[in-house]
């Protein structure tokens, strides 16, 4: 029985499904239009159409659909975990080594994996169901952080054993990522991608504003070993979740032979450097990854050694960006339009700005509301960037192509944790502030070179 047969509503080709059945044709790919146009193989848009939402929802329009609703709260209750870890553990590597450089290693290796083996995670997604990878990464996830809890709960913790999980965690974030982007367009359709991403943003950026803050308040109370058991049970519901998810159903394409791997890789790759438009972005979101985010290493440094203001400072701090980030990735999901490449360079550029005014600041209360901005602007940067790619990619590329910005946005990230690391070692906060600053707004000019006439170009085709 067909899926739209079961919930007693007709079928129906949405607008942007003909849209990438025209684009498909249009590049010489008729097998995958006319499969999208039957409504068979991977790249189906016929599907369960939901009734309409009334206006004053028409933000929340994606959460019409069960199993992204499922999805949607389950990482909800994840993430501010994974928050609350985030700041557990730089508070307890500042605590065992006092130094900058010691935590932006520990970035630097939890980062490294996804660098080296998110285009593997790709074409993982791509060849297997994205559920059962899902399921097998939270797992995973869970587990290192109770391990890391009992260590710091006996004392027994090192900072070696950072590191080392930290790794691990890195090694399984890089199958993950790519995959749970990917497995959105499988729980909402084409129609409702774009709102369903910005819907995406919006959760992790909420679960950013409350998890530091709880952790800032609990370590006094709990200890930092109780924010990692926490972040251990919060993955409790997502894998629930996953499990009560029934995403349409695609066969494996599990091949053992290693060169097939490599020849996906090279088809994503070889997609990604075709399109001026893709490559630009994919090259504009890693030089803001690269120079500008890495607050994970800055922050704690800015709120210990500047700012005077300990653990709790921190996880306002972290929540002032989260607030930031949650209002502007709300305001994308009422926007709900496909993003213009000149949008991401003008929030590029104000990242980078924003950025470099927050070097000097030596006041809490200024620092939070350039926080709130930064994270603002950060935000729409990488929900515009990866809702353009994503908008734009076929869907039997979509996995591997995620996973190249997924690898370039994040997996660089263990040069600039390095970097600001090292910076901050003699410079504290300040330096790597105004330097990653000015490498992102360098990078993004340079691109922009690009971005802006070939945006130019795709604006006067458009009818």
């Amino acid at each position: 029985m067909q899926r739209s047969e079961r919930f007693g509503h007709r079928a129906r080709l949405p607008r942007i499904g003909r849209g990438l059945a025209t684009r498909a044709l249009s590049t010489g790919d008729s097998l995958l239009a006319s499969e999208e146009v039957a409504g068979r193989g991977p790249a189906s848009v016929i599907e369960f159409s939901p009734p309409p939402t009334p206006r004053v929802l028409h933000g929340f329009r994606a959460l019409r659909h069960r199993d992204f609703r499922i999805f949607y709260s389950g990482q909800f209750i994840s993430l501010i975990g994974t928050w609350m870890q985030s700041l557990a553990q730089s508070w307890l590597v500042l605590t065992l080594t006092g130094s900058a450089l010691a935590l932006g290693l520990v970035g630097a290796l939890q980062f490294l994996p996804v660098l080296l083996l998110s285009t593997f995670g790709g074409t993982i997604a791509d060849r297997v169901p994205k559920r059962e990878v899902l399921v097998a990464t939270q797992v995973g996830e869970m587990v290192l952080a109770f391990i890391l809890a009992v260590l710091t709960l006996t004392r027994l913790v090192t900072y070696l054993d950072v590191l080392i999980l930290a790794l691990l965690l890195g090694i399984a974030s890089s199958i993950d990522m790519p995959t749970r982007q990917a497995f959105v367009v499988e729980l909402v359709g084409p129609r409702d991608l774009i709102n369903a991403i910005a819907l995406n943003s919006s959760l992790f950026n909420a679960a950013r504003l409350i998890g530091p803050a709880l952790a800032g308040l609990l370590i006094g109370s709990i200890g930092i070993a109780g924010c990692f058991f926490l972040n251990g049970l919060s993955f409790i519901p997502v894998i629930f979740g996953l499990l009560q998810i029934r995403p349409a159903v695609h066969p494996a394409q599990i091949e053992a032979s290693f060169k097939a791997i490599l020849a996906d890789l090279r088809e994503g790759f070889r997609y990604v450097r075709r399109h001026p438009t893709v490559f630009a972005v994919v090259i504009l979101v890693g030089a803001v990854g690269t120079f500008g985010s890495n607050f994970n290493v800055v922050l704690p440094i800015l709120a210990r050694n500047v700012l005077g203001v300990g653990a709790t400072g921190l996880g306002w701090l972290l929540a002032a960006m989260g607030l930031g980030s949650l209002l502007a990735s709300l305001g994308l999901a009422y926007l709900g339009r496909e993003p213009h490449p000149r949008m991401i360079v003008g929030a590029a550029i104000t990242f980078s700005l924003l950025e470099m005014g927050l070097a000097p600041v030596a006041s809490f209360p200024l620092a939070l509301g350039l926080l709130v901005l930064i994270g603002a602007a950060l935000v729409t940067v990488s929900a515009l960037a990866n809702t353009y790619i994503q908008t734009s990619v076929p869907h039997h590329l979509r996995g591997r192509v995620m996973s190249i910005y997924t690898t370039v946005f994040v997996g660089t990230t263990p040069i600039g944790n390095t970097a600001a690391g090292a910076i901050a070692e003699t410079t504290s906060a300040s330096g790597p502030l105004f330097l990653g600053g000015l490498g992102a707004l360098a990078a993004t000019l340079f691109v922009a070179r690009w971005l802006w006439p070939a945006a130019g170009k795709a604006r006067r085709r458009s009818p």
